[in-house]
């Protein structure tokens, strides 16, 4: 099979379209024909050298794809051969092939086809399992979202309005502000120039009760200014740091927490797994895409032999939404 491989770690011109070992599934495992694949900003850092695959892992970029199932392994049972799926990956979706556990497949909604469904299955587990699963997001409430143009702002803008509450972004552009207004976000923040503390307590709101966060340490204070009585922080991302104080204090005062989560390194069963998550999506997610209430929102689709350019796309600051690589 051929898939992309890194001559290197750095700029995005180290990846190579390739011939690689063919590739089998074990026990509990599926062979898919990939159609296509997601780009997430994690596959740019591995692609630096920062964030390597968990162990037992394909070294593969790609943490999500779409396709067909082409093989299944021994004690796989709710799935066959022809099967149109896509998939939460652990690593290896930038090829034509790909292994997974079948507890990580998602069946394909209703009205999309493969290349838009290949932008789910990371957003998708990453905002259901934060924003729903374990901060409990329920109507009434207020989400700030912070990278509101991004894959995952777009996607949890949209699951927030679902669930009945109000959406405050951040995003660095009027033109990206403008697309999570169309998204249904109400509060919308130039991070360059307006302050999201003071803009999720104007108007009678009371602060945040969910921020979902993907810039870490330069963030973290005022993220705590902004959260509600009873409030949460969910801290899904780095990008502004790895390290910050956390004033205790006022904590304490709103009675509010703070926490870390991440995906990619979950266990594949079990209390907080990868499985866990994948069904929870498919039953109560799923329906809300296949009858259009959640959209993929998908910037562009490059071929696979133009990853790098993908790459450059979705590290501008032009992209709103997922960049997807189409495979076949």
């Amino acid at each position: 099979m051929r898939a992309i491989t890194l001559n290197g770690f750095g700029g995005p011109d180290v990846m190579t379209w390739s011939e690689c070992p063919d590739i089998t599934p074990g026990h509990g495992e599926v062979l898919i024909d990939v159609v296509a694949a997601g780009v997430n900003r994690a596959d740019l850092l591995q692609r630096q050298g920062f964030y390597p695959p968990p162990p037992g892992a394909s070294d593969i970029l790609g943490l999500e794809c779409s396709g067909i199932i082409a093989e299944l392994g021994d004690g796989v049972t709710g799935w066959k051969v022809g099967d149109r799926v896509c998939a939460l990956l652990a690593g290896g979706g930038y090829a034509e092939q790909v292994v997974v556990a079948a507890t990580q497949l998602l069946p394909i909604p209703a009205g999309l086809d493969l290349y838009a469904a290949a932008a789910l299955p990371e957003v998708a587990c990453t905002v259901w399992s934060n924003v729903v699963m374990s901060a409990g997001l329920h109507s009434g409430q207020l989400l700030l979202i912070h990278g509101g143009g991004s894959g995952i702002g777009t996607h949890a803008i949209q699951v927030g309005v679902a669930r009945g509450a109000t959406v405050a972004v951040t995003a660095g552009s009027q033109y990206k502000l403008d697309r999570c207004k169309e998204l249904g976000a109400t509060i919308l923040v130039d991070y360059h120039s307006g302050d999201f503390v003071e803009a999720v307590k104007a108007d009678g709101h009371h602060g945040a009760d969910i921020i979902l966060d993907n810039i870490g340490a330069k963030y973290l204070d005022r993220n705590v200014d902004a959260l509600a009585p009873d409030g949460q922080l969910v801290i899904i991302g780095m990008q502004g740091g790895a390290a910050a104080e956390l004033q205790l204090g006022k904590l304490l005062m709103k009675r509010a927490s703070v926490k870390a989560t991440s995906l990619r390194g979950r266990p594949a069963t079990g209390r907080s797994s990868k499985a866990e998550i994948v069904a929870d999506v498919t039953e109560h997610l799923w329906p809300l895409v296949s009858d259009g209430t959640v959209s993929p929102v998908v910037h562009a689709e490059l071929p696979i032999t133009e990853a790098a350019a993908a790459h450059e796309l979705l590290d501008s600051s032009d992209t709103v939404g997922k960049v997807v690589l189409r495979i076949r």
